[in-house]
């Protein structure tokens, strides 16, 4: 073959040197196309989403432990197998004071209890049974409680007295229940927050409170992950002698 034939060869058809068209795509084409252009986008959508849970379950796992660490640090199942924490103020520290209504009539104040070891029993109240079956048990449990230098049990919850006072009488419950209405008292020893309604409502804590005025035991029972709203007497006893401060 000759130079000037291989040259004319290699030579466009458009002179001017235009790209001839493209030619026309079968549906059999294009419908492959689309099968493509389909499954990349289910890829990406599998993946946003893996994503997002991944975010979901992290962001979770931070409001766990940051509620964990407002709850009072590390929690414990002591001798009862019932997980609890200490909150604040906790042991060592003054009880903090109070005067509430109670479900007996009149008002009952902290300052009445001095020179006894009295148990406070902080409880989600009118909603949650479990609380008064743990009423009525420490009740029935009245001379273990006793033989463990507890001289007196009070409850307090965030219902009005007059409600507090018609569920004791249904109850038969004799233990007194003091209402606390506005969470002042429940702020000020931060019972508020171990319920499962957020710091609307008292969760399930003890607290002891000695002669002298002094904090000598916590447990609050009723955080996350399993909100116990109801523990046996003797369990609960069992926590306190080990964990309590002379």
């Amino acid at each position: 073959m000759s130079k000037s034939s291989a040259k004319a060869s290699t030579r466009p058809a458009d002179k001017r040197g235009r790209k001839p068209p493209a030619r026309p795509r079968t549906p059999a084409a294009r419908e492959v196309e689309r099968l493509r252009g389909g499954s990349a986008r289910r890829r990406w959508t599998i993946i946003a989403v893996s994503v997002v849970a991944v975010l979901a379950v992290v962001g979770l796992y931070l409001v766990y432990q940051s509620s964990q660490g407002q709850q009072g640090g590390t929690a414990t199942s002591g001798g009862s197998g019932y997980r609890h924490v200490a909150g604040q103020p906790g042991i060592g520290t003054a009880a903090p004071a109070f005067t509430l209504a109670s479900s007996a009539g009149g008002q009952v104040s902290l300052a009445d209890f001095r020179g006894k070891s009295v148990l406070l029993y902080f409880q989600e109240g009118l909603s949650c049974q479990p609380c008064w079956d743990q009423i009525k048990d420490l009740e029935q449990n009245q001379a273990a409680v006793k033989s463990a230098g507890i001289d007196a049990v009070v409850s307090i919850t965030t219902d009005p007295a007059n409600l507090i006072a018609q569920k004791m009488a249904d109850e038969k419950l004799t233990t007194p229940v003091l209402s606390d209405p506005t969470l002042a008292v429940s702020r000020a020893y931060q019972a508020n927050s171990y319920g499962m309604m957020g710091d609307m409502r008292d969760g399930h804590s003890f607290i002891l409170v000695g002669p002298d005025g002094m904090i000598r035991w916590r447990a609050d029972y009723g955080g996350s992950p399993d909100y116990t709203m109801f523990l046996p007497a003797q369990k609960m006893l069992t926590d306190l002698a080990q964990e309590r401060k002379p």
